[in-house]
């Protein structure tokens, strides 16, 4: 989710995705009464309007997801009070995210013909479930705070957020490090429908899966977030990361950013540029983060950047990227700095850009340190994922090919390595 900004950057550029996320230290709300004024019927949201669409139709019914959906419905139908709701909303989310995870590890049916490691189907049998919740929630009485809380716990348990935990005593006994990896939803879905987001395909590949380093075993927790500005304003990094992050040995938050290279971001930047998110909303302005009178303009990668970049780690070119806009300290206009933030700027664009991919690495790297850990931790960029050659216009309808499977695989592979590289170097 890499969109810095036009300055010193080419268009694709300035095209990428979100990782990791905040400091704001935000508690989970106790839920929500289950009685009170009843809510207006919620209106379908403008992501969940794409699922009407020929490819999301597709790729749910290819890859067998398109029955998700209709079993949390009857679930629903079946739910006398919130309590029973809210079991419903974790449990079938949980088994989304399970079910997703399951098929890019290789267990169980692949359904349909689309790749394993495809992230897709999670993405739009998501958004089947949250419309199905709001239709549900619109007749059923409970309170507008109840159905926010609905729709939180699905999101929850859907994304693997609520599961990642950082591991338990058991691990340390064992010998396992614990590495947290976080990934993205697709975006730029009006541009085209067809989009993966390959750092979400990554967090399926990932998840509990055991990264043998010349230091030993280590177990990988992951979890993928929205492309929603209003989402990370709520606190969703924060409340995901803050179980995480004090028993991990290492995170890496990650999302899609420039075309044919990697970039390790060294620098993340305390603002929003305005793009579009998936609702189409577009925010600028200062990162909203809890404690704002603390706030710093930049955060820095823990991460070992420079071994990273000299390893060999796969067939895409890997970078220590330093660039950064900001307005320096007395000026007014935005000015590129090819080697990182000149001391009391104000900033414009991380490393990472000024979209939700800095926003989440700058969030979580801020949580870290907020939370006084000594861990190496911090945003990578992959590479744009494309189509083969007769395949790139939306307009062909093609949901996949064999270079665009290709891609994701070499994509995620290297990825692997990049992070058994961080965890041995660290």
């Amino acid at each position: 989710m890499r969109l810095a900004r036009t300055t010193g950057t080419t268009a694709a550029g300035r095209l990428g995705l979100v990782l990791l996320a905040s400091a704001a230290l935000v508690a989970v709300a106790p839920p929500p009464p289950a009685t009170g004024a009843p809510a207006a019927a919620p209106g379908v949201t403008v992501e969940e309007r794409r699922l009407d669409g020929d490819v999301p139709r597709r790729i749910l019914d290819d890859s067998g997801f398109d029955g998700v959906a209709p079993a949390f419905a009857k679930s629903l139908r079946g739910a006398g009070s919130y309590g029973q709701a809210e079991r419903a909303a974790v449990r079938h989310g949980e088994r989304l995210w399970q079910r997703a995870v399951d098929r890019a590890q290789g267990r169980g049916p692949a359904g349909g013909e689309l790749s394993r490691d495809d992230d897709r189907p999670l993405y739009w049998a998501r958004l089947a479930m949250t419309r199905e919740l709001r239709a549900w929630h619109a007749g059923s009485g409970l309170s507008e705070a109840a159905g926010t809380r609905l729709l939180e716990r699905l999101e929850g348990a859907s994304r693997g957020q609520d599961s990642m935990t950082g591991g338990g005593a058991g691990d340390r006994a064992k010998g396992l490090k614990r590495i947290v990896v976080t990934g993205f939803d697709p975006f730029t879905l009006d541009r085209d429908i067809r989009i993966s987001n390959p750092s979400g395909a990554l967090a399926l590949a990932l998840d509990g899966t055991v990264i043998r380093t010349a230091d030993g075993p280590a177990r990988v927790e992951t979890a993928v977030f929205p492309v929603r500005w209003g989402d990370f304003a709520d606190g969703t990094v924060e409340r995901a990361l803050r179980r995480a992050l004090p028993r991990a040995d290492l995170f890496v938050t990650v999302s899609q950013g420039r075309v044919g290279r990697i970039d390790v971001e060294r620098y993340n930047g305390a603002w929003r540029g305005g793009f579009g998110d998936n609702e189409n909303v577009s925010e600028t302005g200062l990162v909203p983060v809890k404690d704002p009178a603390t706030q710093p303009q930049w955060t820095t990668t823990t991460l070992p950047y420079a071994a990273i970049a000299a390893a060999g780690t796969g067939r895409f070119p890997v970078y220590d990227n330093t660039s950064v806009t900001e307005i320096p300290a007395g000026g007014t206009a935005p000015v590129v700095r090819p080697a990182g933030p000149t001391p009391g700027s104000a900033a414009r664009a991380g490393g990472g850009g000024d979209y939700l991919s800095n926003e989440i690495a700058y969030r979580a790297t801020l949580l870290r340190d907020r939370l006084g850990l000594d861990i190496p931790g911090g945003h990578v960029h992959t590479p744009v994922l494309q189509f083969g050659p007769g395949n790139t216009d939306p307009a062909t309808g093609t949901v996949s090919d064999p270079v665009f499977v290709q891609n994701r695989l070499d994509i995620t592979e290297q990825l692997r390595t990049i992070v058994r590289v961080a965890a041995e170097e660290s």
